[in-house]
């Protein structure tokens, strides 16, 4: 049975290919036009599970729709998470019987995985709500968006199916606010608007980059909110769209790459102001705003959270620093 996480209810679904979605790929088709609360991926791996039947037969993730084809989905049944609880702390924003917000840490694995399985934020909210196995699938329960392991921040998570599917759909249609604090190397000296695709990099597939054979579109609006000369900026970044790795890498894209970005920024681990040095613990990005429609409620709900005490202490730091340069000249 397939366990990746649907955002409809289990069952099967049909749809009728119109004219607008011709020609599209089908596991493009099944997340952005079927309206089941898929992503990509989730769709692609029905069709390899041989949930997907189109015009009688099971078809690939790859096949292009046509108009008036009918598209068949199976949904199956969750299946319950495998992954141990755990006693973790979370620092817990919000929490009702639907969803929980909370303030992830640095340093923490969103879900199990290759390499992490265990110590993750699946794993400590399996302890703090045990009744959240199998909401969404087995693999990673609960879990409606991810930050990065060393990204600091607002998440929610759903607690039940309702939620779940509520949570899915806003995020295929953008209906979330996002906004993000980074400390980026150089001035910015002004806001800006990056709208440039991303993908896996052709060479690297560690790296997200406009150099892909699959880019998708990405949008971030950048605003400059303190400068230290020409140093360092931090930076309030609005999402639009929600890809891997987006802001670090349309930072990295301006020329002003995360600070601590050991991935898409050369010799960023440190920077130097005048003789000092600092040494940054891990990428200096913290989600700082999540905002969304309750999906049981309706109520819209926004949620902030303060700067870390690391990054707290670079700008600390960086205020200290540049304004010594400015004091002597």
């Amino acid at each position: 049975m397939a366990t990746t996480a649907m955002g409809a209810a289990p069952g099967r679904f049909s749809r009728t290919v119109e004219a607008a979605a011709a020609g599209m790929r089908l596991d493009r088709y099944l997340a952005e036009v079927a309206g089941l609360g898929l992503s990509r991926s989730q769709a692609a791996r029905l069709c390899r599970d041989g949930q997907v039947v189109v015009v009688g037969r099971v078809a690939r993730p790859s096949s292009r729709v046509a108009v008036g084809e009918v598209v068949e989905v199976t949904l199956p049944e969750p299946t319950p998470s495998h992954h141990q609880a755990e006693a973790i702390p979370l620092v817990v924003v919000y929490e009702d019987d639907h969803l929980l917000v909370v303030d992830k840490e640095a340093g923490m694995v969103v879900h199990p995985a290759a390499g992490h399985p265990a110590g993750t934020l699946v794993n400590a909210v399996l302890a703090h709500c045990p009744g959240i196995r199998g909401v969404g699938g087995a693999q990673r329960p609960g879990i409606v968006h991810r930050l990065d392991k060393d990204t600091s921040g607002v998440m929610v998570v759903a607690k039940d199916d309702a939620a779940h599917r509520g949570l899915s759909a806003a995020w295929q249609a953008h209906a979330i606010e996002r906004r993000y604090l980074a400390l980026a190397r150089g001035c910015l000296g002004q806001a800006e608007r990056v709208e440039v695709a991303i993908g896996r990099d052709r060479h690297d597939r560690k790296r997200i980059s406009p150099n892909t054979a699959r880019p998708r579109p990405a949008v971030t609006h950048l605003t400059p909110k303190r400068w230290f000369g020409e140093a360092a900026t931090l930076v309030s970044a609005r999402l639009e769209t929600g890809r891997t790795h987006q802001v670090r890498v349309h930072l990295a894209h301006l020329g002003h790459p995360v600070l601590g970005d050991r991935l898409y920024g050369r010799h960023n681990r440190r920077l130097r102001v005048g003789t000092a040095l600092y040494p940054f613990p891990r990428q200096m990005l913290h989600a700082a705003r999540l905002g969304f429609t309750h999906p049981v409620s309706g109520a819209w709900m926004c949620f902030d959270s303060d700067l870390p005490d690391d990054m707290a202490a670079a700008v600390a730091w960086l205020e200290e620093k540049t304004r010594d340069r400015e004091v002597g000249g």
